[in-house]
């Protein structure tokens, strides 16, 4: 456990990640999440990180209420990332500390963080990612 203490997102961080445009259609994420199985992809416009967007954001995209008529689904999965991404975005830096990424993946409920350096997203980390690295600081000594 005392090698875990010393760890930082750089040491366990997937790279390099992947991005989306906001442009891209709700149809293309589709594809992603079944390329990849991963629970989130940042949303990057002229290398920035403009949002996040989730698995729970891809479904909340099906939801019908009352003020909603019945879309076609050919119509929502030809919906842009950018008009269902969340904006606001919590990112770690590199250097910080993974027991606190831990903390923050805890308290806030979140499955993934971006990880951003110099404004561009480098990485991401994830509690997969998190529980390798535990895995290998306990496997390791």
């Amino acid at each position: 456990m005392r090698s875990f203490i010393g760890l930082t997102v750089n040491d366990a961080m997937t790279r390099p990640v992947t991005t989306l445009a906001p442009d891209a259609t709700v149809a293309e994420l589709e594809g992603l999440f079944e390329r990849y199985d991963y629970n989130s992809f940042p949303v990057v416009e002229r290398g920035q990180l403009v949002g996040i967007v989730t698995k729970f954001d891809f479904l909340r995209n099906f939801i019908f209420t009352s003020d909603t008529v019945l879309p076609h689904y050919d119509e929502l999965m030809q919906r842009r990332v950018g008009e269902i991404m969340r904006r606001q975005v919590a990112t770690v830096d590199p250097e910080l500390a993974l027991t606190r990424v831990l903390q923050m993946m805890v308290d806030m409920t979140i499955k993934s963080f971006p990880v951003v350096s110099s404004s561009r997203v480098v990485g991401i980390i994830s509690r997969e990612d998190v529980i390798r690295a535990l895995r290998r600081a306990v496997n390791s000594g």
